[in-house]
């Protein structure tokens, strides 16, 4: 029995995308015996490019159910299945993502009908879906939306699976799971880890550490590790010779203890993470008329950041999710070049700063109050996530908009407490890249809760 998908995305960072669409056929091998189809709701912003493809916007997706609402009829329309798929790894990577999030293994053999073409049906000019159904013949209707995609690739298959007459490429084509791929060797070293959040260590014959990594599935990763071919991973398969773990809990703590101890240990397969983390920032000017411009920048340690961002486009996205939440310009932000009005004022969702028709302390109003928000300066809070087990929380302390550390602690204690919160919490290294993965995690990811403290609720 086949599962035969097709998931559009928001587009994004790796493995920070969220579904947008998702259209399953459930396929016996010569008709559909059951579907399902839905928009759903990612909880983030659909990048700019990814409207323009697929035509879904945010506006579409306020009230389509969200992808948890949705989880128990994919994992029964899946059930017993093997996932197929145009391009089937990223597919099955972005449904195993929204899995990991709920915190069930989802896991799938999978076929890929662009490497079953390849081989059946050699020689095409393109195996892209739109070109290589319209070469076949095969009628394609709402490309780029998941229903049409996935009907394409349902009739794709079907002439692949006619074309197979040994049926030796299927089988030989089904990717099996990765751990069944590992020598004795690193399959024993895999055996005892837990599947759960944290941060791993790889070490030599020597005992030194050569690799720290994190993982919302450590024993997943590190089966990763294990089996790719790449010439670092190679390396790291010669060279380790026992590893250990941390569990974490949550991500951010994963995240933030992994930045540190590279920086601190500096492990020979981590040099590419030795280098900070994020590229652009987001800071803010006033121009000679008195409006507070908002403006994207190349990082720079120099000048203070309001935001940090780990490219070009992940900035310019927030910029205007926030220039759209904030009834900022567009041409004030440098989002739209112009010599008059911006784009936005001529729908009514900006006005009129750009022309000079708003007064500058209106409009600063509103900028102060993005800035009072977003930034973490002079602020005192914590942030609470979820701990290593039922009983138990993750938090992180910002204090005087600077990140102090973070800690664990038993539910039944009252952590705002100042005495209390000192014993728990283990001193960390401010500086941009922590606050950089912080400022990311709570734009990206659902923390449990954050709590603002008063300035003088915390004496060091």
């Amino acid at each position: 029995m086949y599962a035969i998908l097709d998931i559009e995305t928001t587009g994004g960072k790796y493995n920070e995308e969220g579904i947008t669409e998702i259209a399953i056929y459930r396929f016996d091998g010569h008709e559909i015996v059951d579907q399902f189809s839905s928009l759903i709701n990612p909880e983030r912003p659909i990048q700019p490019f990814v409207v323009n493809l697929t035509g879904i916007n945010n506006e579409m997706l306020r009230q389509a159910p969200k992808f948890y609402e949705v989880a128990k009829r994919i994992i029964e329309i899946t059930d017993n299945c093997i996932l197929v798929a145009h391009n089937a790894l990223f597919d099955n990577r972005i449904l195993t993502t929204e899995f990991d999030r709920l915190g069930y293994p989802f896991e799938k053999q999978t076929l890929c009908t662009v490497e079953l073409a390849k081989k059946l049906i050699p020689d095409m000019p393109s195996y892209s879906l739109g070109k290589l159904v319209r070469a076949l013949g095969i009628p394609l209707t709402d490309r780029h939306r998941a229903q049409g995609d996935a009907k394409a690739t349902v009739s794709l298959f079907k002439m692949l699976l006619a074309k197979d007459t040994s049926k030796q490429i299927i089988s030989e084509t089904v990717r099996k799971d990765p751990k069944k791929k590992l020598d004795s060797k690193l399959l024993n070293l895999v055996e005892n880890i837990p599947s759960e959040v944290g941060v791993y260590y790889m070490l030599n014959e020597a005992g030194d550490v050569i690799y720290i990594g994190k993982s919302k599935n450590i024993k997943k990763r590190l089966s990763q590790h294990f089996t790719s071919e790449n010439r670092k991973s190679k390396r790291i398969q010669q060279q380790v010779k026992s590893v250990s773990y941390e569990k974490t809990g949550s991500e951010l703590i994963a995240l933030l203890k992994e930045s540190e101890e590279i920086k601190q240990i500096k492990p020979m397969f981590n040099r590419a993470l030795r280098r900070s983390s994020y590229t652009h920032q987001l800071t803010s000017f006033v121009d000679e008329n008195g409006y507070i411009n908002l403006s994207i920048e190349k990082a720079d340690g120099r000048k203070k950041a309001i935001i940090t961002f780990s490219n070009f486009q992940q900035a310019k996205s927030e910029l205007f999710k926030i220039t759209e939440e904030y009834n900022l310009c567009q041409k004030l932000n440098g989002l739209y070049d112009s010599k008059n009005q911006c784009f936005n004022y001529t729908i009514k969702e900006c006005y009129g700063a750009c022309i000079s028709k708003e007064p500058a302390e209106e409009y600063n109003a509103r900028v102060k109050a993005f800035l009072e928000k977003k930034s973490f300066e002079n602020q005192n809070m914590l942030i609470i996530d979820r701990g290593r087990d039922v009983e138990e929380r993750a938090v992180v302390l910002i204090e005087g908009g600077k990140y102090k550390g973070y800690g664990f602690y038993n539910l039944n204690h009252q952590i705002n407490n100042p005495e209390i919160l000192k014993t728990i919490i283990n001193p960390m290294q401010n500086n941009r890249d922590a606050q950089h993965i912080i400022q990311s995690y709570l734009r990206s990811k659902k923390v449990l809760k954050t709590v603002n403290l008063s300035t003088n609720s915390i004496n060091k």
